[in-house]
């Protein structure tokens, strides 16, 4: 078992490292053939401190919309870096917010906007388990975005959601407990 392990990280280093192992299969380390699915998958991105050079203050959180990773810029050179779903195409944006809310496990209004695309959903969803939002919410400024949970963990690391940063809810749990209200988010592109 430990050698299959190794195997696929090794399969994933590879492929993070090599322009040309885009035709290599991160989850199975095994090159794509012919008929295969080649669209981008999730792949576990586990909660960790990493170095951080960005000439960022900490505290300051930091989300890579294009590494598809949030960064918490702590003292000494490092980060905590998570992963993140961000905006599908045409649903992208980057720029510098601040957190004007935090509320655990958050009722759900689809906007407006996203109503008139999809009319089969709900006006309404209280907060819990399978609400979108997932088990917490920081808003961004006055806009509709926010950094949130989800009730869907298999999207975190794909550009699926329309505009919001997502992540899993154990890792969107610890940043809110690490942040308060007018912490500076900027999101690069």
């Amino acid at each position: 078992m430990r050698r299959i392990a190794f195997g696929v990280l090794g399969a994933l280093i590879a492929f993070a490292a090599s322009p040309a192992s885009a035709t290599i299969d991160p989850l199975t380390g095994r090159p794509y053939e012919i008929g295969d699915d080649v669209q981008p998958r999730a792949t576990p991105v586990r909660r960790e401190v990493v170095k951080f050079n960005g000439e960022y203050a900490p505290g300051t959180i930091v989300v890579s919309t294009a590494e598809r990773r949030l960064y918490l810029v702590m003292d000494g050179g490092k980060a905590m870096r998570y992963g993140v779903g961000v905006g599908r195409p045409g649903f992208e944006w980057g720029g510098s917010m601040n957190i004007t809310q935090k509320r655990e496990w958050p009722d759900w209004r689809p906007p407006a906007e996203m109503l008139k695309r999809r009319p089969d959903l709900p006006r309404y969803m209280k907060g819990g388990p399978e609400n979108p939002l997932g088990a917490r919410a920081l808003y961004l400024g006055s806009s509709l975005y926010r950094i949130h949970g989800s009730n869907e963990p298999e999207t975190i690391g794909q550009a699926v959601s329309s505009g919001c940063i997502r992540m899993m809810n154990e890792d969107v749990t610890d940043l809110y407990e690490r942040v308060k209200v007018g912490t500076r988010v900027i999101v690069l592109r």
